[in-house]
């Protein structure tokens, strides 16, 4: 049986278009490293083939960009819905960046990045979901989900300069600033089958976001660099309050 039909199926998803996504690569990164220093870490960690999930921290409204071209491989990333309006909306959708409704159950976005996954390619998720201080003080649930539902390695990212100390959520970085890209180690569990159990999502939700976390810590000692800090007061991008804290899973 072909993986598309293990539940929930992909089978009749398409897989998102990609001649954007793979042709504008050099061009964007050539277009950004004239404006800013990129420092990409850790390439050699990822697996040169076969589905990944690349699981990011969210600072800056760029993050997005970033991941989607200078990580190894061409990258399919979680993008919020709402950025799918007009003509940023039809760019993100010809570059093969996957809608995702954060607020409700969106099992369209769910078989399109398990399709993107079953073929072999590249995901992207920021399980933090906003932007914020990019500590993970907060890991949603659908990276434990899709490493779960189709057996992939999971990379930890971490991003530093892509927000300004005091900068806010929709800022760039001034021009000429540094801005650090750093891919650590695989993290893989087995492949459940449907049904899982919330109990198994949260369970590796803990995990996974463990892994993280001692990657965010290695990334500062490679790099030198802090985080930005918290966004400014009023300044805030509205997220469902689920997922994994240091409290565990509510």
């Amino acid at each position: 049986m072909s993986a598309h039909e293990s539940l929930p199926r992909s089978s009749d998803t398409r897989f998102p278009w990609r001649f954007m996504l793979h042709g504008l690569r050099p061009i964007s990164s050539w277009l950004l490293r004239r404006r800013y220093v990129v420092r990409v870490h850790g390439t050699d960690l990822v697996p040169a083939e076969g589905p990944v999930l690349f699981a990011a921290n969210h600072v800056g409204v760029i993050d997005g960009p970033l991941l989607a071209i200078f990580a190894p491989r061409p990258v399919h990333v979680f993008t919020k819905v709402e950025m799918f309006r007009g003509a940023l909306g039809r760019f993100l959708t010809f570059s093969g960046q996957i809608p995702l409704d954060r607020f409700n159950t969106d099992p369209r976005a769910v078989r399109q990045m398990l399709r993107v996954l079953r073929d072999g390619a590249a995901g992207g998720i920021f399980p933090e979901g906003s932007r914020g201080n990019g500590e993970l003080d907060r890991f949603h649930r659908g990276a434990a989900y899709f490493a779960l539902a189709a057996g992939v390695p999971v990379v930890p990212v971490v991003m530093f300069g892509t927000r300004e100390p005091g900068g806010r959520s929709g800022s760039l970085p001034r021009k000429g600033a540094t801005i650090d890209i750093v891919f650590g180690a695989p993290y893989t569990v087995p492949a459940v089958e449907w049904p899982r159990t919330k109990e198994q999502v949260e369970h590796t939700s803990m995990l996974l976001r463990e892994h993280l976390l001692v990657h965010l810590d290695h990334a500062k000692a490679l790099t030198g660099r802090e985080l930005p800090g918290d966004l400014p007061p009023g300044d805030h991008d509205p997220d469902p309050a689920t997922g994994v804290t240091d409290q565990g899973a509510p």
